[in-house]
């Protein structure tokens, strides 16, 4: 995944520096979370996997936010106590609800997408707090889930069997890492 990701506080005299709010890191995240997710998307595509319609697309976006949202729970974890945790969270999760909602309308028109956008994260943020997170990394149950939904929302045709290998052998492992830098640079 070829993708400049900026994750740290520009410093300038416009932009003094300041101490950040955990929403601040929260925005930040986001906009960095909703790039990786757009990009992953677009690699699939170059990489051959079809995609039958816009809902799909989306579909792919909306599990590799929630893989997001989750590894960067788990991120934080000793990082933050408990409150601020569920603080950044929470935000973290609107922003990207906020960001879903802009989008949606640009793709499909005038709607309210947050709701089911919001929906589809607590499942998925419930299911992934059962899996494996150690040492900084997702277990292989943690990465086989991701690539079991993304299977789910692409379907199983000839061409798109083989994402579920691509999503956890290349994808994930990426977003993993790029997202784990992008949280530190923004903590530092």
């Amino acid at each position: 995944m070829a993708i400049r990701i900026k994750s740290s506080w520009h410093e300038s005299d416009r932009n003094k520096p300041t101490g950040k709010t955990l929403e601040d890191n929260a925005g930040a995240l986001a906009f960095i979370a909703w790039r990786l997710s757009l990009e992953s998307a677009k690699n699939l595509h170059r990489e051959g996997f079809e995609y039958r319609s816009d809902k799909e697309r989306v579909g792919v976006i909306s599990e590799c936010l929630a893989f997001q949202i989750q590894l960067a729970d788990r991120l934080t974890f000793e990082r933050l106590g408990d409150e601020d945790r569920e603080a950044f969270i929470n935000a973290l999760g609107q922003r990207l609800a906020i960001h879903m909602q802009e989008n949606m309308e640009d793709i499909v028109g005038a709607g309210n997408y947050r709701p089911p956008f919001i929906a589809m994260l607590n499942e998925r943020l419930a299911d992934y707090s059962e899996l494996s997170f150690e040492n900084g990394e997702p277990g292989f149950d943690f990465v086989r889930y991701f690539g079991d939904r993304i299977l789910k929302v692409m379907g199983e045709s000839q061409t798109n069997r083989w994402v579920f290998d691509q999503i956890t052998q290349i994808e994930a492992p990426e977003i993993a890492e790029k997202l784990r830098s992008s949280l530190g640079n923004l903590f530092a």
